[in-house]
């Protein structure tokens, strides 16, 4: 759907600016064969989504969740251009992989970035945040093999989406939308920013970055360190914030299950789809029964 472009600028306050150039024209292919009218019209709203974000939402946020500045944005018949601030200036390392420090500078953001929006209702966002939620992804749910999970998606996602806390959530929080500084981290990509509870982003950080063995020996760790700084930043009463870290410690497993529904159905060899994550669904299921 277009290109990103990095451009080189002369004689302005700027040395560079980052192009997203957007075609908005049906796609015909798909490297997973998922190309669909549905999936081409989740793509058109992801564009809208995204600049509804950087228009009405991105200015609130602190120097604890810092994501590019919007500097310009045109809309044509068919096409769509956001013109943004390039953040590899001060924050130049891209990860696939990251160290504990790196995964903790990811939760800081993560956390500082769901107490900001803890109860703010998703206007112009998606209602539900994320590109894999059930209510987007029917095709890939039917071709899931019969399945406790599968039998029990619409439950999963019902628990997930009628949660008490609820806050705004990337929707991609993939380590590859993560640039790096040395002590600093900031994010791009707000296709799928909307509405959801904050350990959806956490558990599908987790596995974009951690590898099984990883998972498992971080994981208390990590979700110590995310409700920590969370329950820091809320302006909550204790009683409040001890209800919103017993909620959402209690829906980490069917955040994991959930996106494991998802993986399942579009590409079930998927190397996301490893021991730790799929014992994510017993417990999952157990709490629904």
């Amino acid at each position: 759907y277009g290109g990103i472009y990095r451009l080189t600028l002369n004689g302005g306050t700027r040395s560079t600016i980052i192009a997203k150039c957007i075609d908005l024209e049906q796609k015909g292919d798909h490297p997973r064969g998922w190309a669909t009218s549905l999936s081409h019209q989740r793509k058109l709203k992801s564009y809208e989504v995204e600049d509804e974000w950087y228009n009405g939402y991105a200015h609130v946020l602190s120097k604890n969740s810092k994501v590019a500045q919007l500097l310009y944005v045109e809309k044509r018949e068919g096409t769509q251009l956001l013109v943004l601030e390039d953040l590899s200036i001060k924050y130049p390392k891209l990860k696939s992989r990251c160290t504990l420090k790196e995964v903790f500078l990811v939760v800081d953001w993560l956390a500082n970035f769901h107490a900001q929006f803890l109860g703010v209702q998703p206007e112009g966002l998606w209602e539900i945040g994320t590109y894999w939620h059930l209510g987007t992804r029917p095709d890939e749910w039917q071709v899931m093999k019969d399945s406790r999970l599968k039998r029990n998606a619409q439950a999963i996602d019902q628990a997930l989406n009628n949660a008490q806390f609820k806050t705004i959530v990337h929707g991609d929080a993939k380590v590859a939308n993560f640039c790096f500084a040395n002590s600093a981290v900031a994010a791009v990509d707000f296709q799928y920013v909307g509405g959801g509870v904050g350990v959806k982003d956490l558990a599908y950080f987790m596995g974009s970055c951690l590898d099984e063995e990883e998972c498992a020996l971080y994981e208390e760790e990590i979700l110590k360190h995310y409700f920590a700084c969370l329950l820091k930043a809320v302006g909550l009463s204790n009683k409040d914030k001890q209800e919103l870290e017993k909620e959402w410690r209690k829906l980490y497993v069917f955040a994991w299950a959930d996106f494991n529904r998802f993986l399942l159905g579009w590409l079930p060899t998927h190397q996301k789809l490893h021991g730790f994550a799929l014992a994510k669904n017993e417990p999952c299921l157990s709490l629904l029964d």
